[in-house]
């Protein structure tokens, strides 16, 4: 039952036992306070019951406010006087409602403590902005805040007692947890969960340690950060350093994982014996916490090298963040089975390999577009003639799904064959032209949109000859005694395939020096911006690069237009080389003497050519970097070919993983993990990635000085 309210803390005599001269123990500012000139009157003349009070605040290491009499006035300890910051010591001694002014009409502020006083209920404030220190552009400290009435020794209500507290940190892990599902729900694959959850926990959890586990079928795979690891925009692109582990593997990550059994080991040496370095020897506490997942097993680990007790909202915290990732990896699982699944459709449709000419040097790159989860209509391919001569074809069919990709096969198929009959492109794109038409009648639709440019390159004759059903206009980079220049050419204009338009042709010289460029739309279309901007900015890309290497040019291509595409991007290269180039390549398993050999190889391989010293030394460097990238970051054997003309040396290397793919970055920014991209930059005069449908491709080129070989003069190899 409440008491009745008291106005003023001073009974008529000191209870028994009570000191004959009472005096408060505190710090200096309450003890020196002129309380004789507040309404509380001389602290000698206190109450018993109301000083016990004041006695255990002042103890208490916990913030602790006692508000005395009609008016409150305010009394509080250490570290409630650290809480309210530049109030103290002015809000000592005086009314609540002055001293918090500016919050005292907040809701659940003035009018609670009010309530408490009159009523002697107790209150409880779960979010407290009351009263701490809101100056300044940091957000306003959080707390929890318990009132109660304070009585005297008569059972008389004479103030209230406030407790609080602080509760800012577990605010912001809750805020920090949403920003958490938030990065998380823009993730794709493992890679980009296991990127986002070692950055998210590390700094969050501020561990010293933590892990991300998944299985692998027969085995697991994990991954980890530890603080004081330095990771700098490229390696936070480059696809994480998993390590591999057993099924029976004693590790707590993979324990709890097999087992679905979370565990906190608040002191100990729980990696002992299974650590993999000092960094794991000296972790004391762990917390363990399986995936909640159908699809994927897996854990989320959380270590530290000091003990810790793992309180109860800590340990709500963990399990939420292992329910989100756990969220996150499963629909990473399903993703990655989606893409492996269009990746191999779209591997099916377009060729493995592009025909190897002594005089025609060809490239091709393909960069699905959307979010790379579905196979696309956009093919290329360039194969022999029964004359002699080299056809190329680049097509585009509308869609984004497996209906898409099963007519461009269908498509691509049916241009080779003809092409094989009669290789004249008016008459091969008349012939697809019927077929489409048919495939729209055989599925009841008229919404079949198809444009393919098929051309015929005869290097004897110096000559292109060229058809295209809707597509873009074909470009020449011609590098003739003068200046580059950039040409489109104007072929004949004929509506997409399946509409009974008439192909016509147009011829025009090819010469050695000159590279030809086929593209999809997707290269030049952008929206909100004209298609004549997007042309144009093509031409002059080409214009300006550097030399016409069919690869360096698709790279080119593919960069010249500004802004993102949603369409998918191809583009097909052929060049007329000067003279004929040598060539040679090597397959590379996933092993760890791999690099070395492939030094072995080159070395060899560049002497018997007779490079210069000075270019084999950087080639060889540049190359066994680039291989242990690929082995290391795609995990897939990897191919190296190396083509040498009299101006240039290029090799490339190339992996089938699906991963993710090596990202250009600033040099000066690489770590020691991406110094080989650096590395690379320093010592060729150009370099790039490829990302195709079998993995990516990453390339450099080295020119050859004046006074080098002719190797032109040799036969190919």
């Amino acid at each position: 039952m409440p008491g009745t309210v008291g106005r003023v803390p001073t009974p008529s005599a000191p209870a028994p036992g009570a000191p004959a001269d009472p005096v408060v123990h505190g710090p200096p500012a309450q003890t020196d306070h002129p309380w004789a000139g507040t309404p509380l009157g001389a602290p000698q003349g206190w109450d018993p019951a109301v000083r016990a009070v004041m006695d255990v605040v002042l103890a208490s290491p916990v913030p602790m406010a006692l508000l005395l009499g009609d008016d409150l006035v305010v009394f509080y300890n250490d570290g409630y006087a650290e809480l309210i910051g530049d109030r103290h010591p002015h809000a000592l001694g005086r009314p609540a409602a002055e001293a918090f002014a500016e919050v005292w009409r907040d809701p659940g502020a003035g009018e609670a403590l009010e309530r408490v006083y009159r009523h002697g209920e107790p209150f409880l404030q779960r979010e407290a902005v009351l009263p701490a220190d809101r100056q300044g552009p940091a957000e306003p400290a959080v707390f929890t805040r318990g009132h109660c009435a304070v009585r005297d020794s008569t059972g008389r209500i004479v103030g209230v007692l406030t407790v609080s507290a602080q509760t800012t940190q577990l605010t912001q892990q809750l805020q920090s947890l949403s920003d958490f599902a938030a990065a998380l729900s823009g993730t794709l694959t493992l890679d980009d969960v296991a990127r986002v959850t070692l950055r998210y926990c590390l700094h969050s959890f501020d561990a010293d340690r933590v892990s991300f586990a998944v299985d692998e079928g027969s085995a697991w795979r994990l991954v980890r950060r530890i603080r004081g690891e330095l990771l700098d925009e490229a390696d936070e692109r480059l696809p994480p350093l998993w390590r591999r582990m057993s099924a029976e593997s004693a590790l707590p990550a993979v324990v709890s994982a097999r087992s679905g059994v979370a565990s906190f080991i608040a002191d100990g040496q729980p990696l002992r014996g299974v650590a993999a370095d000092r960094h794991d020897e000296k972790i004391r506490a762990l917390a363990a916490l399986p995936l909640r997942t159908s699809v994927v097993r897996g854990s989320l680990t959380i270590g530290y090298r000091e003990p810790r007790p793992w309180s109860p909202a800590e340990r709500a915290l963990l399990a939420a963040s292992a329910e989100l990732v756990g969220q996150a990896a499963e629909r990473a699982r399903r993703f990655e089975t989606q893409h492996g699944t269009a990746q191999m459709l779209q591997r099916s449709m377009l060729p493995e390999r592009l025909p190897d000419l002594p005089r025609l040097r060809i490239a091709a790159r393909y960069d699905p577009g959307v979010d790379g989860n579905a196979a696309g209509g956009d093919f290329y391919d360039a194969f022999l003639l029964p004359t002699g001569a080299l056809g190329v074809v680049l097509g585009d069919v509308a869609g984004h799904d497996v209906q898409a990709a099963a007519r461009m096969g269908q498509v691509r198929a049916a241009l080779r064959a003809l092409a094989l009959v009669d290789p004249r492109p008016d008459a091969v794109l008349d012939g697809l032209d019927r077929l489409v038409a048919s495939l729209g009648v055989e599925g009841g639709t008229q919404e079949l949109f198809v444009t393919v440019v098929f051309g015929v390159v005869e290097a004897d004759r110096e000559r292109i000859t060229l058809a295209s059903a809707g597509h873009p206009a074909p470009l020449i980079r011609r590098a003739g005694s003068g200046a580059p220049v950039a040409e489109f050419v104007e072929v004949p204009p004929a509506p997409p395939l399946g509409l009974g338009g008439r192909a016509r042709t147009a011829t025009v010289p090819f010469r050695p020096g000159d590279t030809l460029l086929l593209y999809s739309d997707g290269v030049v279309e952008r929206r909100w911006q004209d298609l004549a901007a997007g042309m144009a900015g093509l031409g002059a890309a080409v214009t300006g690069a550097a030399g016409g290497d069919p690869r360096a040019l698709c790279a080119v291509a593919t960069a010249s237009v500004p802004g993102a595409t949603e369409d998918d991007v191809a583009v097909l290269a052929v060049e007329y080389a000067v003279r004929p180039s040598r060539s040679a390549s090597m397959e590379v398993p996933a092993e760890p003497t791999a690099p070395s050999r492939v030094r072995h190889w080159m070395t060899a391989q560049l002497g018997e050519w007779q490079v210069p010293e000075a270019v084999i030394g950087a080639a060889v460097l540049c190359t066994s970097e680039l291989t242990t990238n690929a082995l290391l970051h795609a995990g897939t054997a990897a191919r190296v070919e190396v083509d040498l003309s009299a101006e240039r040396l290029l090799v490339s290397v190339a992996d089938s993983g699906t991963r993710g793919q090596v990202t250009r970055a600033q040099t000066d920014t690489l770590s020691s993990r991406g110094r080989g991209l650096g590395l690379i930059e320093e010592l060729s005069d150009a370099w790039g990635t490829d990302p195709t449908v079998r993995g990516s491709t990453v390339w450099f080129e080295i020119l050859i000085p004046a006074d080098g070989p002719r190797v032109g003069d040799a036969p190919a190899g």
